[in-house]
């Protein structure tokens, strides 16, 4: 697996600081494949299973908007948006709402697969409830006004809508015997009330996670906790290739699969081939939406994008060249050690 790419580090979280133009314009390569393993690895227990495994997947109608007033598909790649959330439900009950939300583009060009994350506290236009937080429109509308948010957003077109439990990171952890990572700088999250040393460690799945879930005392907040996201899912993919006992896999998928739910176009076949693709991509890349600056609107805390790099992005989204988005803006890093 080809561990994902990250800019320089972000700005710190301080409110209305402005970075200057060209640290404001790197592109923050970050986390937001979570679901892209689980997908993977249950696109390849499907094929060996086939119903034993797809019938855990839950399916929802609906979750794709009518086709009127959508971006026009460009036929160049195809398009999945994926989100982690705390619940499983994808109905927009009691004020649910998306953790994690990413764009992945699969190139129809070369082969690549970019995994292109949206913070959750961007400050965005919602259709039909004017500004909020990308993550709003979840709970306001569920998987088809977010999807209708993050096209108005990015103008690229979504095929299809995928959705990861969190809680299914407990029991995916543990069946595989825990994951490891390395922390920088000795850490204390007051909202699980945890201290992470800094130095290796061993995490089973409660810890891993509160691992992912940490946003509080971290410099960069919520862009430090993509970067956490992003080093589990290299520890969780790495282990669970790497694994050999049948058992440990078998018991890894079916967690991965009661913690996934998806659109009702997509099929196993659909799940075969998505994981096929993955398995043969040459580069599986991690971004983050380019962020201006750390702001307050309407007493919330906000992130706004940088809306001249973040349509850069995107134009190179539908044009199949984030590559080329990539080759001007990122820089190389590694996930081996976080916040």
């Amino acid at each position: 697996m080809v561990c994902g790419m990250q800019a320089k580090p972000s700005a710190q979280d301080a409110p209305e600081k402005k970075p200057s133009g060209r640290r404001r314009r790197r592109v923050l390569i970050g986390c937001g494949g979570l679901a892209v393993t689980a997908l993977l690895l249950l696109g390849g227990g499907a094929y060996l299973l086939q119903n034993a495994y797809d019938d855990g997947v839950k399916r929802i109608a609906g979750a794709m908007p009518e086709r009127s007033g959508r971006p026009a598909s460009t036929g160049r790649g195809e398009n999945w948006l994926l989100i982690g959330s705390d619940r499983r439900s994808d109905m927009p009950s009691m004020g649910a709402r998306s953790d994690t939300v990413m764009l992945v583009h699969l190139s129809g060009r070369d082969g690549r697969v970019s995994v292109i994350a949206i913070p959750r506290d961007s400050w965005v236009t919602i259709p039909g409830h004017g500004g909020g937080k990308v993550n709003a429109a979840f709970s306001y509308g569920g998987p088809k006004l977010l999807i209708r948010t993050v096209e108005k957003l990015s103008g690229v077109r979504v095929d299809h809508y995928a959705s990861l439990d969190f809680g299914g990171f407990v029991k995916m952890t543990d069946a595989l015997g825990g994951v490891d990572v390395t922390v920088a700088k000795r850490t204390y999250d007051p909202m699980h009330n945890r201290t992470w040393p800094a130095g290796h460690q061993h995490l089973d799945g409660t810890e891993a996670l509160d691992f992912v879930r940490q946003r509080w005392n971290l410099p960069g907040g919520d862009l430090d906790r993509i970067k956490r996201q992003q080093a589990f899912l290299h520890a969780l993919a790495d282990k669970a290739l790497d694994t050999r006992n049948p058992l440990k896999i078998d018991r890894f998928i079916r967690a991965a699969t009661h913690s996934v739910t998806v659109d009702d176009s997509v099929t196993s076949g659909t799940l075969r081939g998505l994981a096929a693709r993955l398995l043969k991509t040459p580069l599986l890349e991690y971004l983050t939406a380019p962020v201006d600056r750390f702001a307050s609107r309407h007493g919330q805390s906000v992130v706004l994008l940088d809306g001249a790099a973040d349509g850069e992005l995107f134009a190179d989204v539908r044009n199949d060249r984030v590559g080329d988005f990539v080759a001007r803006n990122g820089a190389a890093n590694t996930v081996g050690t976080v916040r």
